[in-house]
């Protein structure tokens, strides 16, 4: 198998609560390598551009205002099998469902407030580190 790259962005929650540096560590001891990091607090337009897929559901106006609500670290990982190995990593979507040791678990609050995002797909990751750091191949 051939390594993949996914992005991961560290949502404003997990920022405010300083886990960064804990979860940067999760990932690392988990045996990815951060290509590419940065720190950024999204603007509405950049939040709705990036979360377009969610325009038509009820939850996205809450979702960009969540986003833009402070400083997030998108981030791309790499290893063989990234993708997968990454949505076990962070547990599920709902932090209060999440698997004990995960990551959603030990820093997230609920459905929305969950501490991480990563792309579920190689296509999502195609698109979402592209969105983020257009000159990193995927």
């Amino acid at each position: 198998m051939t390594t993949q790259k996914t992005l991961t962005i560290i949502k404003p929650d997990a920022v405010g609560k300083n886990a960064i540096g804990e979860i940067i560590h999760r990932f690392e001891l988990s045996g990815f390598t951060i290509v590419a990091m940065s720190m950024e607090r999204l603007t509405k337009e950049r939040a709705e551009g990036f979360y377009k897929v969610h325009k038509e559901k009820p939850f996205f106006g809450e979702l960009v205002e969540f986003m833009t609500s402070g400083p997030c670290v998108p981030m791309v990982l790499e290893k063989e099998n990234a993708i997968d190995d990454l949505r076990t990593l962070i547990g599920v979507t709902d932090s209060t469902k999440a698997a004990s040791g995960t990551i959603r678990q030990n820093f997230g609050m609920d459905i929305q407030c969950n501490a991480v995002h990563a792309s579920d797909s190689v296509e999502n990751a195609g698109f979402e580190v592209n969105y983020f750091f257009p000159d990193i191949k995927v």
